[in-house]
């Protein structure tokens, strides 16, 4: 739950390792780099991480482990993640010395018409119940990656997954904080059964079962994505979603499949920024860095108003973008070469006014949304970026009976304007926040990295990007170091900004540094929570070994061998 206080608060609040002049990546540390040789994984739960190794020490490569630590999340954060929810990825392969890209996301029900929406009365999406629920791609994306690039057998890679689910696990202090704020989905179809059973949501330590997702999982290692998308699986969901009034089908089950995309990417200093084309947000990044590519960020200095303020800035317009454009190219023809051109941002950051925070910017005119990330790498050099979500925690509350997961809701990311690029229509993928990253330099690979969280997922991914690069400080420093969240009205559902938004800021920054962003218009609140969770791993070419580094503010760990 985000607790916001009034600006007074943050300016009693005590600063943090802000008293000199010019501040540095050492001032936020939590702990060391983890380093290794052989391998290294980062995920958002110590037992992902520590099942990725063990793939890892069996002969598996980082495609093998990070399927096998994604399941692992699906079971022991299933606020955040599962079989029923979406994912998208980046593989760089030692082998062919490039990068893949995956779109593992689903497209909405064909039976399911936007007159429906028009003649019900709805002007949003709900979020909950049977109407945000599109089909559900993690199982075909786990397949087509394990097809592409896996080496261990399926069901070896998915027996940790089904052992957690059958045998337990602890509830760690994050998930059982996020199964608490999910109570108020018990009312929906099986929630209270399979995630309540003892009566309320397991509390911190307590060992936690969930055999029907076990049950789910070894119909998946024995039968494949064919069990899930054509066989009993996807009729279980289908009669479901029938019985609840929704409208996703078999025929829509039947008919899903992944796609392999090219990344995108624009420069930075000499370095090389990946992302993944809509439906995704991944290109705001993009367009972020190259109008903050403008600024001497590094002589402006971390924590400084005048940074602050051109980050805050370059957001609002990338956003601007984001939210007339972003959306499935497959139903309209996105301009993402223009959007993400130096010539572009360029034409941009002259509306950038160092004195004053705008209250609105129009989109640039263009010619002619509760995640789990991480990444693993191996011995062979083979690394994985991948991220994956129910969206809105435990999904759209729809809990298949006897299938012991959550189908989510990211249907609810459609706008019902007509005309929008991303207006609700059959057979759509929504617009989509979770976004994998990855920093190439000179073509070779340097960063893999995400960082979890709705629309802070680019914000964020463009403040490590600037604290790697910009400030110098390493992989654990700039993740630990204190973030910034711009929020404002313009959302993928065509709403836009008109008062300059709220910019929250995490403890650390100092009172003057406040009071100068205040003069020149921000709306400024301390906030406890929200500035996403983040992994990383990095390729040390001199000295041939990983760097990893993980999120200090939730439960995660980066470890190698």
């Amino acid at each position: 739950m985000r607790r916001t206080v009034s600006i007074i608060l943050s300016i009693l609040l005590p600063s943090v390792a802000f008293s000199q002049d010019r501040i540095t990546g050492h001032d936020f540390a939590t702990r060391s780099e983890v380093i290794a040789r052989n391998g290294m994984a980062a995920t958002s739960h110590p037992l992902a991480t520590q099942v990725a190794l063990d793939i890892l020490k069996k002969g598996g490569n980082a495609i093998d482990a990070a399927i096998a630590a994604d399941a692992v999340l699906g079971v022991v954060e299933p606020t955040g993640a599962g079989v029923g929810g979406d994912l998208f990825a980046i593989i760089w392969s030692a082998d062919k010395g490039k990068l893949y890209g995956l779109n593992g996301s689903g497209r909405s029900p064909r039976s399911l018409k936007l007159e429906y929406f028009k003649e019900n009365g709805y002007e949003f999406i709900p979020s909950f119940g049977p109407l945000p629920v599109s089909v559900p791609g993690c199982v075909d994306g786990w397949y087509e990656m394990h097809d592409m690039f896996g080496h261990l057998p399926m069901n070896e890679v998915l027996q940790p997954a089904i052992t957690y689910a059958r045998e337990g696990f602890p509830v760690t202090e994050v998930i059982a904080f996020a199964l608490k704020q999910a109570e108020t989905l018990k009312e929906y179809p099986n929630i209270k059964e399979v995630y309540m059973s003892s009566g309320h949501p397991p509390i911190k330590g307590e060992i936690f079962k969930n055999p029907l997702l076990a049950n789910t999982l070894e119909k998946i290692a024995k039968g494949g994505r064919y069990e899930f998308y054509k066989g009993s699986i996807a009729k279980d969901i289908a009669a479901f979603m029938k019985k609840q009034g929704g409208f996703l089908s078999y025929d829509d089950m039947y008919r899903h499949h992944s796609e392999w995309v090219e990344p995108v990417s624009t420069s930075y200093r000499g370095y090389e920024v990946w992302e993944l084309p809509p439906n995704g947000q991944g290109i705001a990044a993009l367009q972020m860095l190259n109008i903050l590519e403008g600024y001497d960020i590094a002589a402006m200095g971390f924590g400084s108003a005048d940074y602050i303020h051109v980050w805050t800035e370059a957001k609002k317009l990338a956003f601007e973008d984001r939210a007339k454009y972003y959306a499935d190219p497959f139903f309209n023809k996105i301009p993402v070469s223009q959007l993400i051109s130096k010539k572009y941002a360029a034409e941009r950051r002259k509306l950038i006014d160092m004195n004053k925070a705008a209250k609105i910017y129009d989109p640039g005119k263009i010619e002619g949304p509760n995640t789990v990330y991480l990444t693993v790498a191996d011995k062979a050099g083979n690394i994985v970026s991948l991220i994956q979500s129910n969206y809105r925690g435990m999904g759209s509350g729809m809990c298949p009976t006897g299938l012991g997961f959550v189908l989510q809701d990211r249907g609810e990311m459609f706008s019902l304007e007509e005309g929008h690029m991303n207006v609700y229509a059959p057979g759509k993928r929504p617009f989509h926040t979770i976004i994998p990253s990855f920093i190439t330099k000179n073509g070779k690979p340097w960063v893999s990295f995400g960082v979890m969280g709705g629309d802070m997922q680019p914000q964020g991914q463009v403040q490590i990007i600037v604290n790697l690069i910009d400030f110098k400080m390493n992989l654990q420093e700039a993740g630990d170091a204190p973030r910034m969240h711009h929020i404002g009205s313009s959302e993928p559902t065509g709403q836009q900004m008109t008062n300059g938004g709220i910019l929250l800021l995490e403890s650390g920054f100092r009172t003057e540094v406040i009071q100068n962003l205040m003069s020149r218009g921000h709306t400024i609140q301390w906030d406890l929570g929200g500035y996403g969770g983040y992994q990383a791993i990095m390729w040390d070419d001199k000295n041939k070994v990983w760097f990893g580094a993980s999120e200090s503010r939730k439960d995660g760990q980066a470890a190698g061998y």
